[in-house]
C-alpha cells in the first residue's frame, strides 16, 4: 500500500517521503488539460500568480506542471505564492482535481483553500497520489484515518492557529507529540488513537482551551497523567485507554473545580472518560461522583484498590456504561440503595460484592450487560433476576459460589439480539437447562450440573439454533453422547472435557462443519478414531486424551484439517503405524501421540511441520482467530501439554509454544535427521520406546529447544557436540540408554541432576566419573564393564583350551599308533584318487 506523506503548514505539517521529477514532452491529455483550464478561469488571482497557464497552449509547458514523458499523464503540479496574506490566491473548489486520476505530487504555498471544503473528498480520489503538501493554505480541519501513514509527526511547524480539528487516528505513526501541537488554541477535536506514539503526554495540553474531543487510545504513551488535563473546562470526551499510564488516579481530580467549566455555571462537560487498559493505581477518588454529565466511564483492568461507595455516584444521573473489573475494589452500599442512574452496561467483575446477592440491581430497568463475576457472591440467584435476565445480552455470573438450579434461558426470540451467558465455576446442579435459539454463548463449566446431554440437545426446538460456544466442561455429565446435533449447525466451540461421557461420537456431529474448537478430554469415550470428524475442515484444535479411544489412526487424519493446530491424542489405546499423512499438517504446533501403543518408526517426513520450523517470538494480528468469543478475551483457545515432567495450560501465548510429544508408545527404528528442521519447537519427548541409533548430530540446530526427553530408548553414541549450543534448555533427561563417551561442557548441561544422564556409559560433569584421555569412561571405572571383560577372556581362554585337546587328541593318537597313522593316510589317498576320476579331461 502507498504511503500518503503529508506536510501541512496551517492547518499540518506532516511527513517527508519520496517526490519523482519526471522530464516533460509530449501533449497533456485532453481531460487533465480542460480540468487545469478551468481552474485557471475560477481562480481569485489578483497577483497572477497563474500568468504561464495560457488557456490552448499545451499545460505540460505551465510553469509548476509535470507530465509523463510517456504517457502525457499531469503526475506533479506545484502552485506557490510569495504574496501577502490579503492578496493570496484563492481556489474556492477542488473537484478539478479528481480529473488528474495520475497526479502523484501535489504542492500548493500560500494558497488560500479556506473555502474549499470538500478537499478531503477530492484527496482520497486520486489512486497515484503519494506525497501532498498544503504550506500556508488557511484549511481548518484534517481527517486522514486509515491512511497508512507511517513515520514521525514532525516536530516544528509554521503558524497553526486556525486548526480546529485533526484526525489521524488508525495510521502508524511512531514518534513522540510534538510541542507544536499544544500551541492549537483553536483546537477543539484531536484524534491520534489507534498509532504507535510514546513518551508523555505534556502538561502543556492545557493549552488547549477550546478542545472538546481528545481521544489517544491504543498507542504506546507512558508516565503519570498531567492533572491540568481536568483544567480543560471544555472537554466533553477523554479518551486515554489502552496505553500504559501509570501513578495515582486521584491526580487527575485533585481539585474540586477539576472537569468543571465556570462559563457552564461550575457544571461538567464531560460525557465521556475513558481510562481502561492502564497501569493506574491508588483509589477511585469521590469527587468522581460530580461529573454530572458523564455518560460512559471506563476504568477497566488497571491497579486500582479501595472501597467505592454510595458517594462516589451521587450526581451520575445520567450514567449508561461503567466498565471497571480487574481491579482490586470494594462496593459497599446499602441493599436497599437505589442508584441515581439508569445504565445499559454495568461490568465490575472482580470487584468484592458479596456476600449478598446485589439487590440495587433490580431498580436497572435498561440493562443489557451485566458482569458481577468473581464478586465473592453467595447463596441462590433470585428469581426475579432470571426474569430481568430474558432481556439482558450478556450475562456473567461466573466464579462466585452460586448454589441451585438454573431454570430455562429464555430470551425475546422476536427480536435479532442474542446473549452471552457465562454461569462458570459455581455450584449450580441439576440438569443442563434448555435455552432459546437466539442464545449465541453458553458457559457452564466447572459446576456439578448432572445427568446426560439428551434432554438439553435432542428436546430441543425444531430450527436452527444460534449457538456458537458451548462450554459443559468440568461437570457431572454422563450416559452417551446422543445423535441430536441436527439444529446445531453453527457451533464454533465444543468443550465437554471433564467428565463422565461413555461410548462413541455420534454421526450427527458430522453436521459441525463450522467447528473450530472440540475438547473431550478426560472423559470415558471409546471407538475408532471418530469418522464424523472427517467434516471439521476449520478445526484448529482436536483434544480426545484420557479415553479409551482405540484403532489405528487414518490417513485423512492429515488431509482433512488444514487449519489444525493442536492434536491431542494422548492416554488412549490407539495402536498400529503412524501415517504419513501426518506430516501434511502444516499449521500443527502441537502433536501429542504419547501414551498409546503405536507401533513402526517415525515417519521421515516430520521436518515437513512447517509451523514447527519457524520460531515465533510474538503473537500476530492473526492470531486472533483463537479468539472465539464475540466478547474479547472471554474464550481464548488453549491446550493442556506436558512438557518438562508437568502438565501445563497454555492460553494467550499458545500461538507461541510447539510441542511433539511421542512418548510412551513402541515406536522403533532411530529418530529421523528431518527432525532437527523444526528450528521453532520448544518441546521434544521420545521417551520410553524401542528407538535405536544415534541422537542426530544437528540437534543443536533446536535454538529455542526448552525441554527434551529421550530417556528409557535403546539410543548409543556419543551425546552430539551441539548439545552446548542449546541455551534456552532448562528441562533434560537422557537417561536409560546406551550412549557413552564425554558429556559435552556447556554452561546448560553441567547444570542439570546427574540423574539426567544415569544408566549410560557416560563420564565428566555433572556425573562423578572422570574420563580417560580419550575421553571415555576408563575401565576401572565400572564394575559391570569389569564382569562383562572377565568373561571375555574366559571365553577366548576356553576356546584355546578346548583347541589344544582337540588338537592333541587327534594328533597324538595319529603320532603314537601306527595301524591308526597307516588307516588315516590311506584314506587321504583313495580320496584323492576319486576327486581326480572325476575332474572332465581338457
Amino acid at each position: 500500500m502507498k504511503v500518503l506523506a503529508i506536510t501541512l503548514w496551517v492547518p499540518l505539517f506532516f511527513i517527508l517521503t519520496i517526490t519523482k521529477f519526471v522530464v516533460c514532452v509530449g501533449i497533456c491529455r485532453d481531460n487533465e488539460q480542460q480540468a487545469l483550464e478551468t481552474l485557471k478561469k475560477e481562480v481569485y488571482d489578483p497577483s497572477e500568480i497563474l500568468s504561464s497557464w495560457v488557456v490552448g497552449k499545451d499545460c505540460c509547458e505551465w510553469e509548476g506542471v509535470v507530465c509523463n514523458n510517456l504517457t502525457r499523464h499531469v503526475i506533479e503540479l506545484s502552485i506557490y505564492s510569495d504574496q501577502i496574506e490579503s492578496r493570496y490566491l484563492r481556489i474556492n473548489s477542488l473537484e478539478w482535481l479528481t480529473s488528474l486520476s495520475s497526479l502523484e505530487n501535489l504542492e500548493m504555498y500560500n494558497v488560500d483553500l479556506s473555502k474549499a471544503n470538500e478537499w478531503l473528498q477530492v484527496i482520497n480520489m486520486l489512486p497515484s497520489l503519494v506525497y501532498l503538501r498544503l504550506y500556508k493554505c488557511s484549511l481548518s480541519s484534517l481527517e486522514l484515518r486509515y491512511g497508512g501513514i507511517e513515520g514521525a509527526i514532525q516536530s516544528k511547524s509554521g503558524n497553526i492557529t486556525k486548526l480546529k480539528h485533526l484526525d489521524l487516528s488508525s495510521n502508524n505513526l511512531n514518534s513522540t507529540i510534538p510541542n507544536w501541537l499544544y500551541q492549537c488554541k483553536d483546537l477543539e477535536s484531536l484524534f491520534l488513537g489507534s498509532n504507535r506514539l510514546e513518551g508523555t503526554v505534556s502538561s502543556l495540553i492545557s493549552n488547549l482551551s477550546s478542545i472538546i474531543s481528545i481521544d489517544l487510545f491504543d498507542n504506546m504513551l507512558s508516565g503519570k497523567l498531567p492533572n491540568v488535563i481536568g483544567k480543560l473546562g471544555k472537554l466533553g470526551s477523554l479518551e486515554l485507554s489502552a496505553n500504559q499510564f501509570e501513578g495515582d488516579i486521584s491526580k487527575l481530580f485533585n481539585f474540586r473545580s477539576n472537569f468543571l467549566s465556570i462559563e457552564f455555571g461550575n457544571s461538567s462537560c464531560l460525557t465521556v472518560l475513558s481510562l481502561d487498559n492502564n497501569k493506574l493505581t491508588g483509589a477511585l477518588p469521590v469527587s468522581v461522583g460530580h461529573l454530572s454529565m458523564l455518560e460512559g466511564f471506563s476504568i477497566y483492568n488497571n491497579r486500582l484498590e479501595g472501597v467505592v461507595t454510595e458517594s462516589h455516584f451521587s450526581k451520575l444521573t445520567h450514567l449508561r456504561y461503567f466498565y471497571a473489573s480487574r481491579n482490586n475494589l470494594t462496593l459497599k452500599v446499602s441493599q436497599n440503595w437505589i442508584p441515581p442512574f439508569q445504565a445499559t452496561n454495568i461490568v465490575i467483575g472482580g470487584w468484592n460484592i458479596g456476600p449478598l446477592f446485589p439487590m440495587w440491581l433490580r431498580t436497572q430497568k435498561k440493562i443489557l450487560n451485566v458482569d458481577i463475576s468473581d464478586g465473592g457472591i453467595q447463596g441462590e440467584v433470585p428469581t426475579w433476576f432470571w426474569k430481568v435476565s430474558s432481556k439482558i445480552r450478556l450475562l456473567n455470573l461466573s466464579h462466585n459460589q452460586f448454589v441451585g438450579e438454573v431454570p430455562i434461558i429464555s430470551t425475546d426470540e422476536q427480536s435479532d439480539s442474542w446473549l452471552l451467558m457465562y454461569l462458570a465455576s459455581n455450584n449450580f446442579s441439576g440438569p443442563i437447562p434448555l435455552i432459546s435459539t437466539n442464545v449465541r454463548e453458553l458457559d457452564l463449566s466447572n459446576n456439578s450440573f448432572s445427568k446426560g446431554l439428551s434432554n438439553f440437545l435432542c428436546e430441543a426446538k425444531n430450527g436452527s439454533y444460534k449457538l456458537r460456544i458451548l462450554n459443559l466442561g468440568g461437570n457431572d455429565l454422563s450416559e452417551e453422547i446422543p445423535d441430536c446435533w441436527m439444529n446445531w449447525p453453527d457451533l464454533k466451540v465444543l468443550i465437554l472435557r471433564d467428565n463422565n461421557l461413555i461410548g462413541s461420537l455420534p454421526r450427527s456431529m458430522a453436521i459441525l462443519s463450522n467447528l473450530q474448537s472440540l475438547d473431550l478430554r478426560r472423559n470415558r469415550l471409546n471407538g475408532p478414531f471418530p469418522s464424523s470428524l472427517e467434516n471439521f475442515t476449520k478445526v484448529h484444535k482436536i483434544d480426545l486424551a484420557e479415553n479409551d479411544f482405540f484403532g489405528k489412526l487414518p490417513s485423512w487424519l492429515g488431509m482433512r484439517f488444514p487449519t489444525l493446530i493442536v492434536l491431542i491424542l494422548r492416554s488412549n489405546k490407539f495402536d498400529g503405524e503412524l501415517p504419513q499423512e501426518l506430516c501434511h499438517l502444516k499449521d500443527l504446533q502441537i502433536l501429542d501421540l504419547a501414551n498409546n501403543t503405536f507401533v513402526g518408526i517415525i515417519p521421515r517426513c516430520i521436518g515437513n511441520l512447517s509451523a514447527m520450523v519457524k520460531v515465533k517470538k510474538k503473537v500476530l494480528e492473526d492470531d486472533f482467530k483463537l479468539n472465539y468469543s464475540s466478547r474479547y478475551g472471554t474464550l481464548i483457545e488453549s491446550a493442556m501439554v506436558m512438557t518438562k515432567g508437568n502438565m501445563y495450560q497454555y492460553d494467550t501465548i499458545l500461538v507461541l509454544f510447539t510441542s511433539l510429544d511421542m512418548s510412551s508408545n513402541n515406536l522403533s527404528g532411530d529418530i529421523p535427521l528431518s527432525v532437527t528442521r523444526l528450528a521453532g519447537l520448544r518441546s521434544f519427548n521420545l521417551s520410553k520406546n524401542n528407538l535405536i541409533g544415534r541422537i542426530p548430530n544437528d540437534i543443536g540446530d533446536m535454538k529455542v529447544l526448552e525441554s527434551v526427553d529421550l530417556s528409557e530408548n535403546q539410543l548409543y553414541g556419543q551425546i552430539p557436540q551441539s548439545f552446548s549450543s542449546l541455551t534456552t534448555l532448562d528441562c533434560l533427561n537422557l537417561s536409560d540408554n546406551n550412549l557413552s563417551g564425554m558429556i559435552p561442557l556447556s554452561t546448560q548441561l553441567q547444570s542439570f541432576d546427574p540423574t539426567s544422564f544415569q544408566g549410560n556409559k557416560l563420564c565428566g560433569l555433572p556425573l562423578l566419573v572422570n574420563c580417560s584421555s580419550n575421553g571415555n569412561v576408563p575401565n576401572h571405572e565400572y564394575e559391570d564393564e569389569e564382569s562383562d571383560k572377565d568373561e571375555v577372556d574366559w571365553f577366548y581362554i576356553s576356546m584355546a583350551i578346548g583347541f589344544a585337546l582337540s588338537f592333541w587328541g587327534v594328533c597324538g593318537s595319529l603320532l603314537f599308533k601306527r595301524s591308526w597313522r597307516y588307516a588315516y593316510f590311506r584314506f587321504l589317498d583313495n580320496g584323492w584318487e576319486m576327486l581326480l576320476a572325476k575332474l572332465p579331461v581338457c
